[in-house]
């Protein structure tokens, strides 16, 4: 994840004041260089970075902390704080009612995606959706929309060359909750996309418009956000592809500032990888403290619910094999373990959180080529079994190997993950209850 190295760096601040033995001005500024320091090699304004680091250094040198917490525990809530605040403070809103929606973005934004994405989302949460597809500047921008709209299971709008008489067209024969609109893009705002998109507000009037910001353009995500909004409106911001890009912090603290709330916030291709925007759970899941509320919420979209024998660190292959295909439902294993408070901050081996399709297909067939006793006792296999599960799958020996040593690895970090205390202590134990899991 691209993110990835703004949350390593915040992550080891947040470690560093846990393991202060004095909270002195050294300290202190020693803890805001290197915040800076992380959120400047993210993008992130300069201006916005002094201002941010001057206003903690502030409340720690000069003010006291409230009756109860020491000053290490209100040092970790003032960086919490001030970096929630940093980047949006408020949780974004998107009411769960019949609606227009009409998108709009430069050239390359991710609109069209983003289209299927903020339509899998409505639909998710019971409400029909529809799309539209005016986008008839870009070539290939309706066919897409009617491909993502056919693995979807969405209607899409389209045909002709005309994107006012698309959207009228649409307005008249959709029956759908949600009507989500796709506008053409150009490569910089000028008058003349200013007035197309006027003229589609116009005839959509839509009681949301949002612009698409593409994570990699970083701090000049202010100055778009800023011009959209003069020009032609805006109520919410989306932020894509944070997968791709270590600007990622900046174009979410740029956008934060533009007058306009950053709505949704996209990291990956598939249609469920975009959420409603949270700041408090995106800093939390940033440094290692998880985000529970939205893995639950990802896990009750895709109908899911976690292996109490897998909790536990005590489950078979075929468990396990089970459980790791339906978990993957809710997006990369990276972005899960993030959400498990606990989990985001254990060194765990890269190899383990990139299971691709190809990968899980094969060991699906090693796994149905083993015997019963081979996948209820996995310490059974041995070198002569691993080959005979190799050859009667069709697969190599090193697939049966890499299999029985992920499940291995995945084991043992599920039993250190639930403490010596078990999973009534350990930092699984709220993901445990609020899922409803009875561990003994």
């Amino acid at each position: 994840m691209a993110m990835e190295s703004l949350g390593d760096s915040l992550k080891q601040a947040f470690r560093k004041i846990a393991g202060l033995g004095a909270v002195d001005r050294e300290a202190v500024e020693a803890i805001v260089r290197d915040i800076q320091r992380a959120l400047l090699q993210a993008d992130v304004d300069v201006e916005l970075v002094l201002q941010l680091s001057s206003g903690i250094k502030k409340k720690m040198l000069e003010g006291k902390p409230p009756e109860g917490l020491t000053l290490k525990e209100y040092f970790i809530k003032t960086l919490y704080d001030d970096i929630v605040r940093f980047l949006g403070e408020e949780k974004a809103d998107m009411q769960l009612k019949p609606q227009r929606v009409l998108l709009m973005g430069l050239f390359g934004s991710g609109k069209t995606t983003s289209c299927a994405k903020i339509a899998k989302w409505f639909k998710s949460r019971g409400l029909s959706v529809g799309m539209v597809a005016c986008d008839t500047h870009r070539p290939a921008a309706q066919e897409q929309l009617r491909q993502l709209g056919k693995k979807l299971e969405v209607p899409v709008y389209s045909g002709g060359k005309n994107p006012e008489k698309i959207a009228q067209e649409a307005l008249k024969q959709s029956k759908e909750d949600v009507l989500i609109f796709d506008s053409a893009g150009r490569d910089a705002l000028d008058e003349k996309l200013a007035k197309e998109l006027k003229e589609m507000g116009r005839i959509i009037r839509p009681q949301e418009v949002l612009l698409i910001l593409p994570a990699d353009i970083g701090q000049v995500a202010r100055k778009q956000a800023e011009e959209f909004n003069r020009l032609v409106g805006i109520t919410g911001i989306v932020i894509t592809k944070l997968d791709g890009t270590a600007k990622g912090g900046g174009a979410i603290a740029a956008a934060s500032v533009s007058g306009a709330k950053v709505k949704f916030i996209g990291a990956g291709e598939k249609p469920e990888d975009l959420e409603l925007y949270d700041p408090q759970r995106f800093v939390s899941r940033l440094i290692g403290y998880g985000d529970l509320q939205g893995l639950l919420e990802k896990a009750k979209e895709i109908g899911i619910k976690p292996s109490e024998k897998l909790m536990k660190g005590d489950f078979d292959l075929k468990e396990f094999y089970e459980q790791i295909a339906s978990v993957q439902k809710m997006g990369s294993l990276t972005k899960v373990m993030e959400m498990i408070p606990g989990m985001g901050g254990m060194k765990i081996p890269k190899e383990m959180l990139n299971v691709q399709e190809d990968k899980m297909k094969r060991w699906k067939f090693v796994i149905e080529s083993m015997t019963e006793k081979e996948r209820t006792d996995p310490e059974a296999i041995n070198s002569s079994r691993v080959r005979r599960i190799a050859k009667g799958s069709g697969t190599t020996v090193e697939d049966t190997r890499d299999l029985l040593k992920y499940y291995k690895q995945t084991r043992k970090i599920m039993k250190l993950a639930k403490g010596g205390k078990g999973l009534k202590r350990g930092p699984l134990a709220q993901l445990v209850k609020q899922f409803g899991l009875k561990m003994e």
